[in-house]
Order: C-alpha cells, then sequence, then structure tokens
C-alpha cells in the first residue's frame, strides 16, 4: 500500500547523455521519418545543433540509468503490479544529441480508486541539460493493483 504522507518526497536527481546513436534507432522504432531525426546535416539545416529528441523520448531516457525502479521501490510500489497509466510532456527548450539530461523528480500524489483496489502514484519530473536551463517537464503516473486474489 502507498502512503499518502510521501506526496512531496524527493527522489535523487539522475542524469543521462544524449546519444546520436539511441536518437536514431528510438527514432527507427518508433517509425519517424523526418529526416531531422536521423541526418545531422538535415537537423542543422532546420536550425537544430545536432539530432534533436523525438518527443516522448524522454521517457526512455529516464529509465535508462542504473537501477531505474528503485525509487518507486523505496516508495513502497510492489514492482510486480505497477502498470505505467500515463505520460505527459511540456517542452521549454530542444534537447539534441550531446546534451546531458537531468532529471529532477518528486511524488506529486498519491491517490486511490475502487475503494483501494486502484493505486495510483503521480510523478513530476523537472528536466535541466548541462546548462543548467530548463529544458521539460515530464508527468508519470504508475498504477498499482491491490486485488485480493
Amino acid at each position: 500500500m502507498l502512503d499518502i504522507t510521501d506526496i512531496g518526497k524527493v527522489f535523487p536527481s539522475v542524469t543521462a547523455p544524449v546519444e546520436k546513436g539511441r536518437l536514431r534507432f528510438f527514432a527507427k522504432a518508433i517509425g519517424e521519418s523526418n529526416p531531422i531525426y536521423t541526418d545531422e546535416a538535415a537537423a542543422k539545416k532546420a536550425g537544430y545543433e545536432s539530432l534533436p529528441m523525438p518527443p516522448t523520448f524522454l521517457f526512455s531516457l529516464k529509465m535508462d540509468v542504473p537501477n531505474p525502479f528503485e525509487n518507486y521501490e523505496k516508495a513502497g510500489l510492489a514492482l510486480a503490479k505497477i502498470l505505467h497509466a500515463n505520460q505527459a510532456f511540456i517542452y521549454h527548450k530542444p534537447v539534441v544529441a550531446g546534451d546531458t539530461l537531468m532529471f529532477e523528480s518528486h511524488i506529486a500524489d498519491i491517490y486511490d480508486k475502487k475503494g483501494g483496489e486502484l493505486e495510483f502514484l503521480v510523478e513530476k519530473i523537472k528536466v535541466s541539460n548541462q546548462f543548467d536551463q530548463h529544458v521539460a517537464d515530464m508527468t508519470i503516473t504508475l498504477v498499482v493493483r491491490n486485488s485480493t486474489e
């Protein structure tokens, strides 16, 4: 069971590099055909310093750190019962290959539905680059199924 007193709890920050190969692979995996995501010349012609990050790549990058579930385990989430319910992004500046991003996150909300059978954890994440520029905000909602079976 999640503890509502954990609302506001701050998780340790994590950093991750934005690498060209990973961006190209992700663009290909999601079927992105715009050449700015795979061809550096096209990206520069479009005004980017390097390959830009596809919009939902932030979630993958946040999960690409050592032990990405550690904070959730510390918050009492049973990993076998977690489902990814939602994610949302607000972008403030472009992110490109060569950037290093820092993810600062906290528990923004915990609530339940169906008499506690479903518990929800809402995590808010501020994303900054190596120049301490605020580049994005993420919201991740996880659901925990507390079945009595």
